[in-house]
């Protein structure tokens, strides 16, 4: 099969080569994970709620006192000429935005030139059968990182907490596991937004869950709404993973998919729900339009 062109990365206004696409050894991004990132999306060479994940993007910057080199126009129009010089029709953007290089220590007074990176390539996070048969999951030991010490709304660079969870699910033969917060209350999954189905009811945990605000969560719920579906935003429990009729998972990168068994429980028949069903078509066709 035919190698596609290779990408282009955009580092601070120019577009260079995959392989020419470096930042120092001295980046604080790279030395102690400081710094924020977006994940985003294009169908049919339009970039997916573009407007949500700037926002995002600068709030996330501002939390940790980063100021972004860009204004948002600029960060916006940045990412839609980057995807137009790789021709990307379907694709993933991952927006990187670190604290710049400096010297050694903590300190970010010590830091200079914060480094905007935007690559354009592709992903895929599931194999394309499990969208159709269900995903199974474990619960990680690994707790979500306490809301008090770092707010989960903070998409950074350090994704340890997450990793952890992730090698937990991995060693177990699963390809996503369940976080709960520090009151042992469902929060999210490594990298994914829980949804559960009971009686009708779609149900999903609040944002003081200790939970990433997810746009394709946010979409969903607008899609659900919209389709008069009940929605709960309410503290979950793993006995409600357990007992559910269907559970799924939103994301970027995953976008809706079906989860049918938690921790060796069978969840509802087993098979993806109607509800799940219905909501990915509309998510599919809300990203067509």
């Amino acid at each position: 099969m035919p190698k596609g062109p290779e990408p282009k990365v955009y580092i601070n206004g120019k577009l260079v080569a995959r392989v020419e696409a470096t930042v120092s050894v001295y980046d604080h991004g790279l030395l102690y994970g400081d710094g924020v990132f977006e994940g985003i999306r294009v169908y049919g060479g339009k970039v997916f709620r573009l407007r949500e994940h700037v926002d995002r993007l600068f709030d996330s910057a501002r939390s940790i006192y980063l100021d972004i080199p860009l204004s948002r126009e600029e960060m916006a129009e940045a990412i839609t000429s980057t995807v137009k010089a790789n021709a990307k029709q379907n694709g993933y953007i991952r927006v990187v935005v670190t604290r710049g290089a400096g010297s050694l220590g903590l300190d970010p007074r010590k830091t200079t030139d914060p480094q905007v990176i935007i690559i354009v390539d592709d992903i895929t996070l599931y194999p394309p059968e499990l969208y159709e048969n269900g995903l199974e999951i474990i619960t990680a030991a690994t707790i979500r990182n306490h809301p008090n010490a770092l707010s989960p709304r903070i998409k950074s660079l350090n994704y340890l907490n997450n990793i952890m969870a992730k090698v937990e699910g991995v060693r177990a033969g699963c390809l996503e596991a369940l976080m709960l917060n520090h009151k042992g209350e469902v929060a999210e999954c490594t990298g994914d937004n829980v949804f559960l189905v009971k009686h009708g009811v779609l149900r999903t945990p609040p944002l003081d869950a200790g939970i990433l605000e997810g746009v394709t969560r946010n979409a969903v719920l607008e899609l659900a709404r919209a389709a008069d579906i009940p929605v709960e935003e309410v503290a979950l429990t793993r006995h409600d993973v357990y007992t559910a009729d269907e559970c799924f998972l939103t994301g970027t990168a995953a976008e809706v998919i079906p989860v049918v068994k938690c921790d060796g429980r069978v969840i509802g028949t087993g098979k993806p729900g109607p509800v799940t069903r219905q909501l990915r078509e509309r998510f599919h066709q809300l990203a067509r339009e």
